[in-house]
């Protein structure tokens, strides 16, 4: 990780190749800069920004019961704050805290460097999802080539197909993304083709480093660290979408490419939804600061910012937790899913042994089982439906989802001990009526 930090042979990266013309075009909107502008003089008589009269709003103060028994108090003060208008960024408290939580999860090389040109800054969004279909409207172009994890999180594909791009699958194992295959595909280019305006090699990797939804699988570091030296060669941004990554199996955390990012080529999302809530709709951004400075012009003229009363509501729990309470919570929730994977693939082996395989997750939500014998899953998930149980059939997480696969995706997060019993019995029953008998 040290010869990646000391690395300074790649130069000054050129943020405008990782724009679109409508991102290139974007500016800031005059009536979105007024907050930051009262902010910088509280004192100054605003008769500038529509806002609202407080008094038309109906809440007053908040009390928020936890489930330790404790409580969160939202005073008078912080109601009218939170239900009033805010800087499109977030708040600024909640920014600060997210900031030094990323320093001291991934202490970013370049987010203490006030001179280096992609200096990571840190931004509050609709949640990561949010993060992710913002960037990438902001960056792809029709007819780019976009490298993406295969099998993959559906929803990067639904963004882009849209956006008229190619998406290059790459194929990943158990260890995540191989960085044999992405060699692969990229030696069909030149890294000094990145130079060239017209030429059409990817700009961009999407990937899901940890816990990978379908598959269970993270990327190694020694995987990481190759990934990010091809990204160096040829120039490509990473998007780092990272919801399950303080669910981690192993008892230390695997570094994130945010840590290793000495150019500033990383867009990392996070998100609260596994942590907190997935109501609050709450995540943020952290990647260098052109890039995540025309993500926010785009949220000047769309959501205009994340919900205010999710924001201190969140705020408040964070700061009473403080940063230790927050990853120790992290850890407790860890165990709890790894206990849950432990479960599930106790009953798969009592039902399922002889009729499918998969490799125990590292983190996340997910197993990735493949079925023997069986060329397509879709059938089968449609038997199983039958039957009053839920499966994912492997075919949705590929970019081509009308090819065959021979998985299904298998979600632990929610399952009692007695519904997976029953849901893999089922499953096993389906098999066998599909299966020729053994002779």
């Amino acid at each position: 990780m040290d010869s990646l930090h000391n690395d300074s042979s790649y130069g000054t990266m050129n943020y405008e190749r990782f724009q679109n013309e409508a991102c290139i075009a974007r500016r800031s909107s005059p009536l979105r800069d007024l907050p930051e502008m009262l902010d910088a003089r509280p004192n100054a008589i605003s008769m500038a920004g529509g806002l609202p009269d407080p008094v038309t709003c109906p809440f007053i103060e908040a009390t928020i019961k936890l489930r330790d028994g404790s409580q969160l108090q939202i005073d008078k003060d912080e109601m009218k704050f939170c239900t009033q208008y805010s800087n499109t960024e977030g708040f600024l408290a909640l920014r600060q805290w997210f900031k030094e939580l990323q320093r001291r999860v991934h202490n970013p090389p370049a987010m203490e460097d006030s001179t280096h040109p992609g200096q990571t800054d840190v931004i509050i969004m609709n949640g990561s999802q949010d993060a992710l279909c913002q960037s990438l409207d902001a960056m792809v172009s029709p007819g780019d080539n976009v490298l993406i994890e295969s099998p993959s999180y559906p929803v990067p594909v639904s963004i882009l197909q849209p956006l008229g791009c190619n998406m290059l699958p790459v194929e990943s194992d158990a260890d995540g993304m191989d960085p044999d295959k992405l060699r692969h595909i990229l030696s069909r280019w030149s890294p000094a083709d990145a130079k060239n305006p017209n030429s059409d090699i990817p700009k961009i990797l999407y990937c899901v480093p940890t816990g990978g939804n379908p598959t269970g699988s993270s990327l190694t570091l020694k995987r990481k660290q190759e990934i990010y030296r091809l990204a160096q060669e040829y120039d490509i941004m990473i998007l780092e979408d990272d919801p399950y990554y303080y669910i981690q199996f192993a008892e230390t955390l695997v570094p994130s490419f945010l840590s290793l990012d000495v150019d500033g080529r990383v867009m990392r999302f996070d998100s609260l939804s596994k942590l907190l809530s997935p109501g609050a709709r709450l995540g943020f951004l952290t990647g260098p600061r052109p890039l995540v400075q025309k993500v926010i012009f785009k949220i000047m003229s769309s959501t205009m910012h994340a919900n205010g009363i999710a924001q201190m509501f969140v705020l408040s729990a964070l700061n009473k937790w403080g940063h230790d309470g927050f990853l120790a919570r992290a850890k407790e929730i860890s165990d709890l899913y790894l206990e849950k994977s432990q479960q599930c693939i106790k009953y798969m082996k009592k039902h399922l042994t002889g009729l499918a395989e998969w490799t125990e997750p590292t983190g996340g939500m997910f197993i990735w089982i493949k079925i023997l014998g069986i060329t397509n899953t879709t059938d089968l998930v449609f038997k199983a439906y039958l039957k009053d149980v839920l499966f994912v059939g492997g075919n949705v997480f590929h970019v081509d989802r009308s090819a065959p696969s021979e998985y299904i995706r298998v979600s632990f997060s929610l399952a009692t001990c007695e519904n997976m019993d029953k849901a893999f019995s089922r499953l096993a029953e389906c098999l066998k009526e599909e299966l020729p008998p053994k002779t």
